[in-house]
């Protein structure tokens, strides 16, 4: 038997039967929980894995931004190992999270190691150059360095299935950028200069974050045309410090925090889910294709992404 009880904010929920009695008591949904990679449990002092996976989409209250959220608030935390493994996503998304460790960078005067993945491509390279060194994997995938917009054309479908537009607008170019319409030449234009100054703004972050292309601009503009590298190739183009796994980055964060092993902790968070989070994943199958998902679907959007290496199910 289950029973469900709101107390002072939190969610108390008791399972009883003959042979036992468990509480659980979730009192901050926006938390995250801390698990122990290696080290001494007991051990004051940690250096903490950030972790980046997948497609990265804008989100203030979501996993990535509360592991940040988590160093800032624990001074315990001496130096911090993002580890990215992504193709990309969204313009926003990347330049949030980017906005985040850079507060975090700035709020705490911690060293930051990036440890790439299978891919930190496009909008994964984006927030890896907060780091202050780069480390990949031998069969990283990185670079792509570029932006794209998301546009489609079905007007010539929906002409052969009988649906005609017929917007009512208050300007020339409200409905640039849809599916139901080909692109004029002046719209074109007009979405090039959005991809140009987000192209412009990609290039200033790596900039920022790599010394090598900040003294060497036009470097970075040959290797800034969407081109993917490997992790031999990212080295000697300066885009990444060292071919190097996991372990490696988290025993450079420690060196660089002047750490030893010995008092120190690893740890990795993992996300905390309220009671309520968990009734949610067992929803009702059929909510993909609700009003909200689709309008999401269709509606433009500027990504860094490289589409080449974003595995299809």
């Amino acid at each position: 038997m289950g029973v469900g009880l709101l107390v002072g904010g939190a969610f108390l929920f008791v399972v009883a039967n003959d042979a036992f009695t468990e509480i659980s008591l979730e009192i901050d949904e926006k938390k995250v929980t801390e698990k122990l990679i290696k080290g001494d449990s007991k051990a004051s002092s940690k250096v903490a894995i950030i972790t980046i996976d997948g497609m990265i989409v804008s989100d203030a209250d979501g996993f990535i931004a509360r592991q940040i959220r988590a160093v800032i608030a624990d001074k315990r935390v001496r130096a911090v190992v993002l580890r990215v493994d992504s193709p990309g996503g969204t313009m926003s998304g990347s330049d949030y999270y980017h906005h985040l460790l850079k507060k975090m960078k700035s709020e705490r005067s911690i060293p930051v190691v990036v440890s790439m993945g299978s891919v930190a491509a496009s909008g994964g390279y984006y927030v890896s150059v907060i780091g202050d060194e780069i480390y990949a994997e031998p069969s990283t995938i990185t670079g792509s360095i570029g932006v794209v917009a998301s546009l489609f054309n079905a007007s010539e479908l929906l002409e052969k299935i009988g649906v005609e537009s017929t917007p009512v607008v208050s300007g020339d170019y409200k409905t640039m950028g849809s599916f139901m319409k080909p692109m004029s030449e002046e719209e074109r234009a007009l979405f090039q200069r959005l991809i140009d100054d987000n192209f412009d703004r990609f290039k200033t972050i790596i900039r920022e974050g790599r010394s090598e292309f900040a003294n060497n601009p036009a470097k970075l503009d040959k290797l800034a045309t969407g081109e993917i590298f490997t992790a031999d190739d990212a080295l000697k183009n300066e885009m990444i410090d060292k071919i190097g796994f996991l372990d490696d980055a988290v025993e450079r964060a420690i060196s660089l925090a002047r750490l030893t092993k010995q008092e120190c902790k690893v740890i990795r968070y993992t996300p905390k889910l309220a009671f309520v989070d968990m009734l949610m994943e067992s929803r009702a199958p059929g909510t993909l294709l609700s009003g909200e998902t689709l309008s999401k679907a269709t509606t433009p959007k500027i990504y860094l992404i490289c589409p080449r290496v974003v595995p299809v199910e």
